[in-house]
């Protein structure tokens, strides 16, 4: 169906959802992001494995760290790091320009 697609993948949503709460539980992660707990703690796995992430046990809880300076994978996108995508949606909310009317 058309409306169905959206721009970013859920790994691209689980990175920007673990940049704005490092401290974020799986569960909430996945309700935030719309998949299951066990398909987000894959993509969070992922991309650790792939070095965007690193885990680390804080007591009970689990971090995460954003590793800075990754590329994107993809070869069309692999000039431009991934700070670069953090940066447009978790910086500041830039000015909306009015409309003329």
């Amino acid at each position: 169906m058309a409306g169905d697609w959206t721009f970013l993948t859920n790994h691209g949503h689980v990175l920007l959802t673990v940049a704005r709460d490092p401290d974020m539980r799986v569960a909430d992660v996945a309700a935030r992001v719309g998949m299951t707990p066990r398909g987000a703690l894959n993509v969070l796995r992922e991309l650790e494995d792939a070095g965007y992430l690193r885990r680390e046990r804080v007591g009970r809880r689990t971090h995460y760290a954003i590793e800075p300076h990754r590329p994107f994978r993809h070869p069309t996108t692999a000039a431009h790091e991934v700070d670069e995508l953090l940066a447009i949606f978790t910086g500041p909310a830039p000015a909306r320009r009015r409309r003329a009317t």
